[in-house]
């Protein structure tokens, strides 16, 4: 099913532990309450937490299955991973998370006040949605 992500060096098989993907889950679960408080106070931050949150209940889910990203373009090759696991019926869910990675970066990086208030609102009720989602795929 990953072949080519691994022929690719993109993903790697390797054994988590349980601990492990706990604490990807938690972290995500952590990160949206800190989304939450701080988009009143600073959107492009707050944008960047809900992402986070995103990307760590996808490394939560991603270790469940025995692999983990390359760590060139980690962000990158998880979302990549995602589409993959997922398939087409979540393909327009990672799609937009994989963009908002490139906005996260921009907004981080490059331009500070770039987030509106919609975008941060709209990522972080996705990332709850998501972050519930991978839970209740998870043992």
């Amino acid at each position: 099913m990953y072949d080519d992500l691994l022929r690719s060096g993109r993903i790697r098989k390797e054994k988590v532990s349980e601990a492990e993907i706990r604490r990807a889950l938690e972290r995500s679960e952590r990160d949206l309450t800190t989304a939450q408080k701080l988009m009143g106070e600073d959107r492009d931050w707050g944008f960047a937490v809900a992402y986070n949150a995103v990307l760590q209940a996808s490394r939560a889910y991603m270790f469940s299955q025995g692999y983990r990203p390359a760590s060139a373009q980690a962000h990158k090759n998880t979302f990549a991973f995602m589409l993959e696991a997922l398939g087409r019926e979540h393909e327009d869910l990672i799609t937009y998370f994989d963009r908002m990675r490139v906005k996260r970066n921009q907004a981080i990086y490059d331009i500070a006040g770039l987030i509106t208030t919609t975008e941060a609102g709209s990522l972080l009720k996705r990332a709850t949605d998501f972050v519930a989602f991978i839970r209740s795929r998870l043992p």
